[in-house]
């Protein structure tokens, strides 16, 4: 933070210069530190080791898998496409909603052949607390995903989303594909929830394109039309389009 201070001796003919010099060197001071905290932003969000089209950090840490404590690692799951998502804080307000959400349909991924992991700064035993804590009074009541606890933070910093100035994480999501490579990456403020729906289509549309080859259009929905990926080919989908 800075201060200004403008000085004008009463009656003098330059006042009105001074002060109008003054207040666009004070905007050009506000906007190169506006510009010098989101820079600061971009560059806390860019500083994980996570980078789509790469191997993502593999990890090695403590979860609650099933109700019990368990160690589970990241390359485990090599084989399986996954969806990794971080969520700030156990007994808080937005993140049950989006907890109870996965683990309710994380059937419809897993009978694609993806599993889905949440991952916070809590420890274990908040996770088990959190678990073991009805629904009505803000708890998960049950858990059909592994809750990984990330104390010390490295996952958090890794993948890019540990919001320093609160030891917490952002709400990032990561689509992991079957080779260990990083495929989407989506990360929201702490306020608003993400979607299932969403997340189970851009895992559907990313196996699509490993199967066969083609590429989604906006939108897509599975059984919707996709495109073949050169000049030639890709006229068949676009002379469908009014």
């Amino acid at each position: 933070m800075f201060s200004f201070t403008l000085h004008i001796k009463p009656g003098s003919r330059c006042g009105l210069f001074c002060w109008c010099h003054a207040s666009s060197s004070l905007r050009e001071a506000l906007g190169l530190a506006l510009g010098r905290q989101r820079a600061d932003q971009e560059k806390e969000m860019a500083s994980g080791k996570a980078h789509i089209g790469k191997p993502v950090p593999d990890f090695k840490a403590t979860a609650v898998v099933d109700g019990a404590i368990k160690e589970i690692k990241l390359s485990d799951y090599k084989g399986k496409y996954v969806v990794l998502f971080f969520y700030p804080l156990d007994f808080t307000f937005v993140c049950p909603t989006e907890i109870i959400a996965f683990s309710d349909r994380v059937e419809e991924f897993r009978k694609i052949n993806c599993e889905v992991i949440a991952a916070s700064v809590d420890s274990q035993f908040t996770h088990l607390a959190w678990i073991n804590t009805a629904r009505k009074e803000g708890g998960l009541g049950s858990a059909n995903i592994p809750l990984v606890a990330d104390i010390n933070h490295n996952i958090c910093k890794d993948y890019g989303v540990l919001k320093e100035e609160d030891g917490i994480a952002y709400r990032g999501l990561f689509i992991i594909d079957d080779k260990g490579i990083l495929r989407q990456i989506t990360v929201n403020d702490l306020p608003v929830g993400r979607s299932v729906d969403e997340t189970l289509r851009l895992v559907q549309a990313f196996q699509f394109t490993d199967q066969h080859g083609e590429v989604c259009p906006a939108g897509w929905q599975p059984g919707g039309d996709t495109i073949k990926p050169t000049v030639k080919d890709s006229k068949a989908f676009f002379a469908k389009q009014q």
